[in-house]
């Protein structure tokens, strides 16, 4: 298991293949493009189960009809594997829904 207090490298984050998910400095962003509000809510709410249970919080943008969600590691500042697995959990959600990512 990779140590989660250990930023990760460029090349480390590209071999994770995370769909969608895209790196922007120190984080790493998605959106999600969830065709309604209610859809869009539900996404947030399984995320944040998500993020309590592994005591490990995005940042969530709610709005009409999208959800973007940004994962970094404060207290190491970058991205970990924390960052990591949690964004595959969040894209597994997004799957179960039927909520596909969108790139800008």
């Amino acid at each position: 298991m990779a140590d989660p207090r250990k930023t990760l490298t460029p090349a480390e984050i590209s071999d994770a293949a995370l769909t969608g998910w895209r790196q922007d400095g120190e984080t790493l962003t998605v959106r999600f493009a969830t065709g309604d509000f209610v859809t869009g809510l539900d996404l947030i709410n399984r995320i944040g189960d998500a993020a309590e249970a592994a005591n490990h919080h995005p940042d969530l943008t709610l709005t009409y009809p999208e959800v973007t969600a940004t994962l970094t590691s404060h207290d190491v500042g970058g991205i970990t594997s924390r960052d990591v697995d949690l964004a595959r959990v969040i894209s597994e959600h997004a799957d179960t829904l039927g909520v596909a990512s969108s790139r800008d």
